[in-house]
């Protein structure tokens, strides 16, 4: 099982009682915050302060033939995917399921799960992550990238609790 880089705190309630940003928040098609992550590219369109890490959205896309973060689970954290373009393939538990433009997957706290392009045409997801704070790591990693500036993609680690 691969250690992905995000979990929040499962003290859990005082995040749900921080001040979000009192801006509406309205970005064009494709705006927002990227990571190119190998095959995988995330825009993140709310987090951190602007919604008091209450909950995180983000857009995932995959290349065609491409992988997804790797099987991974979070223990605190809940996510909802709703798939936007093509067809993403997901593992939620033991098993891979196809989803089409349209399909909607809750993955609850514990559960492994990843996503993958196994077609050969674009896939993309919109994804709700509960409570909030995801970004922050791929914020550290591209920030170490560009530290690092010989081309050597940086590896977020992972902290204790996440698998």
């Amino acid at each position: 099982m691969a250690h992905f880089p995000f979990i929040q705190d499962p003290a859990g309630p005082a995040v749900y009682n921080r001040g979000m940003d009192t801006e509406p928040i309205i970005l064009p098609p494709g705006a927002g915050r990227a990571y190119e992550l190998g095959a995988m590219r995330g825009v993140f369109k709310a987090d951190g302060p602007e919604t008091g890490d209450r909950y995180c959205a983000s857009e995932w896309s995959v290349e065609p033939g491409g992988t997804g973060p790797g099987p991974h689970r979070h223990e605190a954290n809940e996510e909802v995917f709703l798939v936007t373009e093509g067809t993403m393939s997901f593992l939620v538990g033991e098993d891979w399921v196809e989803a089409p433009r349209g399909t909607f997957l809750r993955v609850p706290p514990g559960v492994t799960h990843d996503f993958a392009n196994r077609g050969d045409g674009p896939a993309a997801a919109f994804n709700v992550f509960l409570p909030g704070g995801f970004e922050a790591p791929f914020r550290e990693w591209a920030e170490a990238d560009r530290a690092a500036g010989d081309g050597t993609p940086a590896q977020p680690s992972a902290p204790a609790g996440s698998t």
